[in-house]
């Protein structure tokens, strides 16, 4: 018989209730994890839920924006994280993040499964490649059979009288193809020369919008803009098949640009931010991005290619994805770094949006 007054039996009892309810819920926030991400992200809910079911672990997901928007609302939360990994730094962006310090140090052990092309070695142990696609500018193939105009077949072109008012492409301060198409250029013709390129195309009617979804579903000729040529990526014609009215069509109706520098390779990455609350959680998804489940359920739910070696590809991308000649892949500055990216990034806005001349902006 218990010698205790109610009372203070009471008052241990609702102690140990809600000690009971406060383990519960630490064990709970121990087993999930949150994941940063651009909009352009997806994965099957059968992928998510085979993860849960292996690790007993739940995955919550933040959409950031375009992935420059995502990676600036990272930065800026870099004190109180708003997530445990953040998803979508590719390789144009990565030093802008390091420079903050954003990732702790982690070498997922099914790195090793990965095609050595694409371990790069400015990854350090601080991201981890999950996918990699071409940015590339994708043509109307319907437009441009009713226009009679010949496709064009150079970067150069797009800046000719010829196309003129053609093209829509991203801003790179917020859009991750933006970003990697401009430092194409900059690889390919040469840090000056390549912003009187684009002096020359904002000359010839250049529209630029904010991220790839407004300018592909807006501006796009396909979608009922009036653009026919659009900065995208080389699998689109694929994702314009499935999803067309004829799946079974001989060809797409879009195609690629194909020419000496006119595709950009981009390496998305996830990395475990500094702060997470559940890094080990943060880990353990990380490899399960690099494993044969989730890999195979890169291209049709990103339209991008898996990074892992041996993972077969869908039907649709063997016919109609193309991956670039090497010839073809404009190579990225040699001296990429946080502040020369940032001067790159005010130049192309100063000469672009702002109508200034190349050379004032030296």
């Amino acid at each position: 018989m218990s010698l205790m007054p109610p009372t203070t039996r009471t008052r241990l009892a609702l102690t140990a209730t809600a000690l009971l309810a406060a383990l519960m819920l630490t064990a709970a926030a121990a087993q999930s994890v949150t994941v940063l991400t651009h909009d352009s992200f997806a994965v099957s809910r059968e992928v998510i839920e085979a993860f849960t079911a292996e690790t007993g672990i739940t995955v919550q997901f933040v959409a950031g924006g375009d992935a420059g928007t995502t990676l600036n609302r990272a930065i800026l939360t870099r004190e109180r994280p708003v997530a445990d990994v953040l998803f979508g730094v590719d390789e144009g962006m990565l030093p802008r993040a390091l420079e903050y310090d954003l990732f702790a140090p982690y070498r997922s052990p099914e790195l090793d499964a990965v095609d050595p092309a694409y371990q790069r070695g400015s990854f350090g142990d601080f991201v981890t490649p999950i996918d990699v696609g071409f940015v590339t500018f994708n043509l109307d193939r319907e437009w441009f059979e009713a226009d009679g105009r010949p496709l064009p077949s150079s970067l150069e072109d797009l800046a000719s009288p010829e196309y003129a008012g053609l093209t829509v492409v991203m801003d790179p301060a917020t859009s991750s193809p933006g970003l990697a198409m401009m430092l194409g250029t900059i690889g390919v013709f040469g840090e000056h020369d390549a912003f009187e390129y684009w002096a020359a195309l904002r000359d010839n009617g250049l529209e630029v919008r904010s991220g790839w979804t407004d300018a592909y579903y807006t501006a796009f000729s396909r979608y009922g803009g009036d653009r026919p040529i659009v900065l995208s990526y080389a699998s689109s014609p694929a994702a314009e098949v499935l999803f067309s009215d004829d799946p079974d069509a001989p060809v797409a109706p879009t195609l690629n640009l194909r020419c000496s520098g006119c595709s950009v390779r981009q390496i998305e990455t996830a990395g475990v931010l500094r702060g997470a609350r559940n890094p080990e959680e943060a880990q353990a998804f990380i490899d399960f991005m690099l494993s044969p489940t989730f890999q195979a359920d890169v291209p049709l739910q990103m339209f991008v290619y898996p990074v892992r070696e041996g993972v077969p590809l869908p039907n649709v991308f063997e016919a109609f994805a193309e991956v670039p000649g090497p010839d073809e892949i404009a190579p990225l500055p040699a001296d990429l770094s946080a502040e020369r990216l940032e001067a790159w990034l005010d130049q192309w806005t100063e000469v672009v949006l702002r109508g200034r001349d190349p050379s004032s902006t030296r």
